[in-house]
């Protein structure tokens, strides 16, 4: 088979397979290719390469002229010119969908390049499971735009099991076993479309060592016995300093440094395998000097990896993801803790502005547990001078004035049911 023939076959392949849909905004990704190159990220098996395979078919149905190629394919990832190849196969116009694009040498000259002669005619779509690509090297810097996807929403989920969200007691039941589910073995959609409990596990530890081995140990050049002991540790741990975990590393007899550890964090990131955020704080000092909150990036792992159902963080990890997929890209995600140790778990920030705090809890039975999540947000909501805060948790849902301070209390499930 000659290479311009292998490049059709992953074009064929894509127009014909039949995929869920995602709950993504196709428009505004055709929208932005003429003037920038849309790049899809997330973490490995999220559902980047169906993402692109259907929007190859939406722009199929509008009879334009459009390619996909697969460049994590053994037969093309290393043969010399490859980039070059596919424009001579696929043309100078239309729309060219190139999956996994930092799997080929030289990926980020060829579209900086590329997309500087041929821009507004030739549309380039990109998609990698590395960070690296939305923040890439200096030939690229303001023509990439980035659209990070994440496993499946909860709402995402139920579409995929074909649960209708209704206000009847045979729905509500199916969603809340629904929730179950996804709480235990997380949004990635080839999980969720797998019937068997075990083989979900099986699958999910598949994901998980392919990204510590194809997508940390690579990137950061180090040993995967290292890689692999850094992740267990940032499971077992809901917030992260690596003076903890150096101490951790050499306690296991692991001869390794402080700045190490913090690239190791890096990478973990850029893997989007967990996330680090940081206090909240207008001084630079504690923002680098405080632990950071770490989160997994999917759910799943928490029980694939460790057996683990401590619903109290897998809520929180929960509402995590569900917010990155819904902040706006010049918003940050911080956590608050003040020096009598009253905590908010999120705080949604832009700029200087706070746009909301939000807690989560699982275990507000006990009255010493409600208090403390209710005095955590009150001291917040003072200290920032908002008015107002959200409490998610498992079932009670009101709403609560407290000095001045109005708190309203929400089902997690509802919550996440909710649209942006």
């Amino acid at each position: 088979m000659d290479l311009f023939s292998e490049f059709e076959e992953w074009s064929i392949y894509a127009k014909q397979q039949k995929l869920h849909k995602r709950n993504i905004d196709f428009s505004s990704i055709i929208r932005n290719t003429q003037m920038k190159i849309p790049a899809i990220t997330g973490i490995r098996r999220s559902g980047k390469t169906s993402l692109l395979m259907l929007l190859m078919q939406l722009l199929s149905k509008k009879e334009e002229k459009v390619g996909y190629i697969n460049l994590e394919d053994n037969r093309l990832k290393n043969q010399e010119d490859v980039l070059d190849n596919i424009i001579k196969w696929f043309g100078d116009k239309g729309y060219l969908l190139l999956d996994e694009i930092t799997a080929v040498d030289g990926w980020e000259g060829w579209l900086a390049r590329t997309h500087e002669l041929l821009k507004g005619k030739l549309h380039i779509i990109v998609s990698s499971s590395r960070k690296t690509l939305s923040k890439p090297s200096k030939p690229l810097r303001g023509r990439i735009l980035p659209y990070e996807i994440y496993p499946l929403s909860f709402m995402e989920y139920l579409d995929f099991q074909h649960i209708k969200v209704q206000l009847t007691t045979a729905s509500t039941g199916k969603q809340e076993q629904a929730f179950k589910k996804y709480q235990q073995y997380g949004g990635f959609p080839e999980v969720t479309l797998t019937k068997n409990n075990t083989d979900k596990v099986r699958i999910l530890n598949t994901y998980y060592t392919d990204i510590i081995a194809l997508d940390v140990a690579e990137m950061s050049h180090m040993d995967i016995s290292m890689v692999e002991t850094f992740a267990r540790y940032v499971l077992q741990s809901p917030y992260f300093s690596a003076s903890k975990c150096l101490n951790f590393f050499k306690s296991l007899g692991f001869k390794i440094g402080k700045e190490k550890l913090l690239h190791l964090e890096q990478y973990m990131q850029s893997a989007y395998l967990f996330f680090f955020i940081p206090i909240f704080s207008y001084n630079i000092k504690d923002r680098s000097q405080y632990p950071r909150k770490s989160y997994v990036g999917d759910t799943g792992f928490f029980y694939s990896i460790q057996g683990m159902e401590n619903k109290g963080r897998i809520y929180e990890n929960m509402v995590f993801l569900e917010l990155k997929r819904r902040i706006k890209e010049n918003q940050e995600i911080c956590y608050w803790k003040n020096k009598k140790g009253n905590e908010t778990d999120f705080i949604i920030k832009q700029g200087t502005n706070i746009k909301k705090i939000i807690q989560v809890t699982t275990d507000i039975q006990k009255k010493e547990t409600l208090n403390r999540e209710i005095n955590g947000l009150v001291a917040c909501a003072k200290e920032l001078d908002i008015n107002k805060g959200l409490i998610l948790t498992e079932k009670l849902e009101k709403i609560r004035t407290i000095e001045n301070i109005e708190i309203s209390f929400k089902p997690c499930m509802k919550w996440l049911q909710q649209k942006k």
